[in-house]
């Protein structure tokens, strides 16, 4: 029996949570170094299943099933493809920055009154280790059920990261930002339990398909899609919409898409920086990587009758959320309304039924995750020297603090999808992508990227630029070295994966090319050549 990698790669973080939360109250320290050290390892098992995974080889590898429920058919099944590896890394690559950037906010601050007991560091760091367990599994499974358990548990601990650590960079004083945060909390978990709620029906529906037409009913992937290609499983056209729909919601409010989005700037503002990447950067992935593995591969039919209005609610999405950014006084916010708009770009990039369209898909997800985690955690450290997150209480930043001024500026920069940095690169393949199917989508998404540039010039201008007028200001450190070594390894691989995206690329084309046929569709020029073939 084969060394089980993958749920190795999941149970330690899980493990290390345990652990963490365990240290004593007093050796916060200790806490802190257990947790990063464990977030290390987790990112070396990452990277053996990286390395171990074969571009050319079966679609899903590193594969584990044994029986967990076998009356209802669940097994615990894992298994991955291309972009689920390239998801993995994603989150094992974060979690450390996280970690360390997150390194003082649990501490307890001397003077600071609040009406609850405060938030022990132990329990911060092991509720992110949790969350990045249940993530990798999330990326993992291939089993329906065994998804959904994960997809749903994450809600758990990502509640308590929200609602009782938030960012104590809140005008209005403590009280009121308590108040903030856990309304952000609970609107985080309402809006998500509703879509799981509507999820679980989906699953139980699907059970039911599968178990009156094989005879007996199972959630593994694998095995509906190969009854569904063989013929041996068929959905009548209506059970297969409704079957769609109850994954895509559940997802789309993950991801999140428009109009399911408003919990998402309320849970970033309230949270604290590191959190707030852990949101956007890597729970929020899951949404649109199940969009690819669940919606495409279990309802192709259902997914080729909805692509119209997800388009539609894509294109919605990259426009509202790049103007509502634009209008923002909050710098956390800010950033929040432009992920709403860069979910829209990987939403149509899945929709737009091309190779170019859901390979540029998966990799905006993870320069995505990249772009924003560097762009977040610099604007933490900006946030904590001054203690405000509103954009009028800066200004001149780059004459006191030239390298937090630099580095925040590239963080915007890859934002905005400059040519030379990684989201150049996703984003010009999703256009592509749809511009060779739906021109008129293409164009309209275009100006999202006018848009953004606005937003993020804007920004910099703003707050880095100009006379150094407040006396906060004036006396603003620049990063220190622990601030640096977070944030140059993310402004290095924008740089890298900018210039040189291909072993990224090679991983996640063939998984690509099994979507394309489940759907079974084709590009738009290689559709015209076999025509033309024919005649």
């Amino acid at each position: 029996m084969s060394f089980p990698l993958l749920t190795a790669t999941a149970v330690l973080p899980a493990l290390g949570a345990v652990a963490t939360a365990a240290v004593p109250a007093a050796r916060r320290t200790v806490a802190k170094w257990l947790a990063f050290a464990v977030s290390l390892g987790t990112l070396a098992l990452a990277l053996v299943v990286a390395m171990r995974f074969d571009p050319g080889g079966d679609r899903y590898q590193l594969t584990e099933s044994r029986s967990w429920i076998a009356d209802f058919g669940v097994r615990y099944e894992l298994g991955v493809d291309g972009i689920g590896v390239a998801m993995i890394a994603l989150t094992a690559v974060l979690i450390p920055f996280v970690i360390a950037a997150g390194w003082n906010d649990a501490d307890p601050v001397e003077g600071e009154k609040t009406g609850r007991s405060w938030r022990p560091t132990q329990g911060f760091f092991a509720l992110i280790l949790m969350v990045e367990a249940m993530v990798i599994i999330s990326f993992a499974a291939t089993d329906v059920f065994l998804f959904y358990v994960f997809f749903e548990a994450m809600l758990i601990p990502m509640y308590f990261l929200i609602g009782g650590f938030g960012d104590r960079a809140h005008s209005r004083g403590e009280e009121e930002g308590a108040k903030q945060r856990s309304y952000a909390a609970v609107k985080f978990l309402l809006y998500n339990l509703a879509g799981g709620l509507v999820m679980l029906a989906a699953v139980v529906g699907l059970y039911v398909v599968t178990a009156d037409q094989l005879g007996e009913g199972t959630f593994s992937l694998q095995q509906i899609a190969e009854a569904r290609a063989s013929g041996e499983l068929t959905m009548g056209t209506n059970a297969e919409r409704m079957l769609f729909l109850g994954f895509f919601i559940a997802f789309a409010i993950k991801a999140p898409l428009w109009p399911l989005h408003t919990w998402l700037p309320n849970a970033m503002g309230e949270s604290t920086s590191p959190v707030a990447v852990l949101i956007t950067a890597v729970v929020d992935k899951v949404g649109t990587f199940a969009m690819l593995r669940f919606c495409l591969g279990l309802f192709p039919e259902a997914s080729a009758w909805a692509t119209p209005a997800v388009i539609a609610l894509a294109l919605i999405s990259i426009i509202y959320g790049a103007l509502l950014a634009i209008g923002q006084r909050d710098i956390k916010r800010l950033v929040a309304y432009a992920s709403i708009s860069h979910f829209g770009f990987i939403v149509l990039g899945i929709f737009a039924m091309t190779s170019q369209g859901q390979g540029g898909a998966t990799l905006y997800m993870v320069f995505h995750g990249i772009s924003t985690a560097a762009l977040m955690l610099v604007a933490g450290f900006l946030i904590s020297r001054r203690g405000s997150r509103l954009i009028a209480d800066y200004g001149g930043v780059q004459k006191t603090a030239p390298v937090l001024a630099g580095t925040f500026l590239v963080g915007g920069l890859a934002t905005l999808s400059l040519p030379g940095l990684a989201p150049f690169i996703s984003e010009f393949l999703v256009l592509v992508g749809t511009f060779s199917r739906y021109p008129v989508a293409g164009i309209v998404a275009t100006a999202g990227i006018v848009l953004a540039a606005v937003y993020v010039l804007l920004l910099y201008q703003r707050t880095m630029t100009g006379p150094v007028e407040k006396p906060e200001i004036a006396k603003m450190p620049d990063l220190r070295p622990r601030e640096i070594a977070v944030v140059a390894p993310l402004i290095a691989m924008l740089i890298f994966f900018g210039l040189f995206p291909k072993p990224l690329t090679e991983i996640v084309n063939p998984a690509v090319e099994h979507t394309m046929s489940d759907v079974r569709k084709t590009d738009p020029e290689t559709a015209q050549s076999d025509a033309e073939a024919a005649k």
